[in-house]
């Protein structure tokens, strides 16, 4: 971990914002962490110290990382949505920055403009940190690329680490992870319809941060090119939180050639893991699960199989389980007067 380092005060609101040094020194002190709580042994670095969440979005892993994380350093949190405050309806995101900067040491927002989160900072006066919009998904990129360093069969370091991302790539994850792992120094594979490519302005933004880091970036539609060779193999579910259910026959038609399946699983190769943020909608265990399998069939699974989901090259739920040590982590380097 590089001690020179020092995040104290940063926002953590998207990846392009921070070096590959930065965002390494994230992942260091996350795997750091991890051991300590794994040992027993955690020091409370953030004792007294409190933070604000506010979910304009729904979510599970955001919220339980945020507050287990706060809480196993020593300090505590608030949850604020639009049923308990009066954010966005009688007070402004900036006179909102204002007060709680009053009264807590870190700000969190989760919704979807990214321009609101990019407005907490510029008026609060403590850590803005960006646990999900539209357009980035930052705290989920730290554990993601902990998660497969830690299962990597190559690469102890997140530098050439190797991986696709396969569906609709034009949202915050396809978005992070491209540009995540042209910061890093990745092989980064991006295989969607072209219509769902991200935006011309993210791809151009991540072939200038590869110039950097010597990273390799494919935006491709085939994929079993695509995907062939990586140890990764990343997806997401194909309608996202606040698009209307209509879209889904569109969605279905578009991206079903891309579902993880088996097939998929073995043009990547028998090292290839599988990775997603969740929920995934896998089986019929979920009123999604259910509503795709009655209105369209899908009963194995949409985005990804079952098979796949269920199987031994699955580690989605240590993936979940490093949102914790990773959004501790960034508390932490942005919070504690000292790591």
């Amino acid at each position: 971990m590089d001690s020179t380092i020092d995040l104290r005060g940063r926002d953590f609101l998207a990846e392009r914002d921070f070096t590959a040094p930065e965002l390494n020194y994230l992942i260091d002190l996350a795997s750091t962490l991890k051991r300590e709580r794994q040992r027993g042994a955690e020091r409370q670095r953030l004792a007294g110290r409190g933070i604000a969440l506010i979910f304009e979005k729904t979510s599970t892993r955001t919220r339980i990382a945020f507050e287990a994380a706060i809480a196993h350093q020593g300090g505590f949190s608030t949850i604020l949505d639009s049923t308990s405050s009066q954010i966005g309806h009688k007070e402004s995101i900036a006179d909102t920055a204002r007060v709680l900067s009053r009264v807590y040491d870190g700000i969190e927002f989760r919704g979807s403009e990214h321009a609101i989160v990019e407005a907490l900072a510029e008026y609060a006066e403590v850590p803005v940190f960006n646990g999900l919009t539209d357009t980035w998904h930052p705290t989920q990129m730290l554990a993601d690329f902990l998660t497969m360093r830690e299962h990597s069969t190559t690469s102890p370091t997140t530098k050439q680490l190797s991986y696709a991302y396969v569906g609709d790539a034009r949202h915050n994850m396809g978005n992070s992870l491209l540009v995540t792992g042209a910061i890093l120094g990745a092989d980064v594979r991006i295989i969607a319809p072209k219509s769902l490519w991200p935006r011309q302005e993210i791809q151009d933004l991540a072939r200038e941060r590869a110039r950097d880091s010597g990273a390799q970036i494919t935006i491709t539609e085939e994929i079993s090119e695509g995907v062939a060779g990586v140890n990764f193999v990343h997806t997401d579910v194909w309608v996202s939180m606040g698009e209307p259910k209509e879209v889904w026959a569109e969605r279905i038609d578009q991206l079903l050639p891309y579902r993880i399946d088996t097939t998929v699983m073995q043009a990547a190769g028998p090292q290839a893991k599988f990775m997603h943020c969740l929920p995934a909608f896998h089986d019929t265990n979920t009123g999604v699960g259910r509503m795709l399998a009655e209105d369209f069939g899908l009963k194995e699974g949409a985005e990804v199989s079952s098979e796949v989901f269920d199987s031994p090259a699955s580690i989605v739920f240590d993936e979940a389980e490093n949102r914790l040590h990773t959004i501790k982590a960034v508390l932490v380097a942005t919070m504690a007067d000292k790591v």
